[in-house]
């Protein structure tokens, strides 16, 4: 694998390369691309490139659908930062229940009071607040992020209600039991003091958090967003913070609107700016590429589907990416027959209009013949 670096990536986890695979100074040079947050929507791959890792979930700065186009598979690595996001939306829980940051302002605006032990006796009544013991909060969206919070949650003796229409059996299996799961919003929502929400951004899900949602529950609700800003619908957000249904709002994502909100608590994107998180995602990314330009294997891509046909051992590996459409495995069997070889596994999976193809073979075929099917998008040999 030679890998080439859009932004700086965690010395820790380039330091796991070894030679052959390397850093290489020029996207000329490379065959993979590491990214963070460069917008990548204008930046031209030239035909060397075969994959883009992401460190971190969101791939908002990376054209999906124009890269499959092209065969670059575009990887992202979820839960890797999991754990970082999860204990800011415990220091938003905190920071949003006692008044830390205005008790802490006091203290700094009257740092000149030579008697401040005895001022402070009677100013920080101001700065009362409550516990988060016995509240209610609802967790929205139980991936990799909203499982820790959920379970988390427990943990500190919260009453936890999650909600997720897509929640995947390995996920159900780590949730706490104590976790109330129900199958709508609406109810979800319905008479919490917290509501966290951790679903990706998708027009399905722009301005999932707005009015009904708020009103449902208790009044002086906490919202709390560190998945995505879009998430959050302003004017009914802005409302609510003005009349008092919404008590706190606690995001992660500073815009202008946002920012001049009342009663808003506001990070500006530091859920995974941790040097652990930084760490985990790099490798994880690092890991990602070179299982896929050594096996062809695709784990974690949001662009094309997920398939493991193992270690490549001895013969050939054909790697297929392509349109998905009927026919593509008929004509790469028959192709591969004509030439003389043997078919020892062939695995494939799609994903929307996409599809990948991996062929274990016995002996070398003309892969022109393959890349000259019509719906073909790259033919890899391996």
């Amino acid at each position: 694998m030679k890998a080439y670096c859009l932004n700086n990536i965690s010395n820790v986890a380039l330091a796991t390369l070894k030679n052959p695979d390397k850093i290489v100074e020029k996207v000329e040079d490379a065959d993979t691309i590491l990214v963070r947050s460069q917008d990548m929507h204008e930046y031209e791959l030239g035909k060397n490139i075969l994959a883009v890792a992401r460190a971190g979930a969101g791939v908002n700065n990376i054209p999906l659908d124009k890269y499959a186009e092209q065969g670059v598979v575009v990887f992202n690595t979820p839960g890797a930062n999991a754990n970082a996001v999860k204990e800011l939306v415990l220091a938003g829980m905190l920071l949003a229940s006692r008044d830390i940051i205005g008790g802490n302002n006091w203290v700094k605006e009257n740092a000149n009071d030579e008697n401040i032990a005895k001022s402070m006796e009677k100013a920080k009544k101001a700065f009362a607040g409550n516990e988060i013991t016995g509240k209610t909060i609802a967790v929205l969206g139980l991936g990799a992020i909203g499982i820790l919070v959920a379970n988390m949650a427990v943990d500190l003796g919260m009453k936890v209600v999650g909600y997720d229409p897509y929640l995947s059996i390995q996920n159900a299996l780590k949730l706490n039991k104590n976790v109330k799961f129900v199958e709508n919003v609406m109810d979800a929502v319905k008479n919490v003091d917290f509501i966290s929400i951790h679903v990706p951004a998708m027009e399905q899900t722009k301005g999932m958090l707005n009015k009904d949602v708020f009103n449902a529950a208790n009044k002086g609700v906490v919202i709390l967003d560190f998945a995505r800003d879009t998430l959050v619908n302003e004017n009914d957000i802005k409302e609510a913070l003005e009349n008092g249904q919404v008590g706190k709002f606690v995001t992660d994502f500073a815009n202008p609107n946002v920012v001049k909100l009342p009663n808003t608590i506001i990070t500006p994107h530091l859920g995974a700016s941790t040097e652990e998180a930084e760490d985990n995602c790099a490798l994880m990314a690092i890991d990602e590429l070179k299982d896929y330009v050594e096996n062809g294997n695709i784990r974690n891509s949001v662009n094309y589907p997920a398939l493991n046909a193992g270690v490549k051992a001895s013969g050939v590996r054909i790697c297929i990416n392509h349109k998905n459409v009927p026919g593509m495995i008929a004509k790469f069997s028959e192709i591969i027959m004509k030439d003389g070889a043997n078919i020892a596994t062939l695995t494939n999976k799609s994903k929307g209009d996409y599809a990948y193809t991996i062929i274990d073979i016995d002996k070398n075929v003309d892969d022109k013949k393959l890349a000259s099917v019509e719906g073909t998008l790259r033919v890899r040999v391996i």
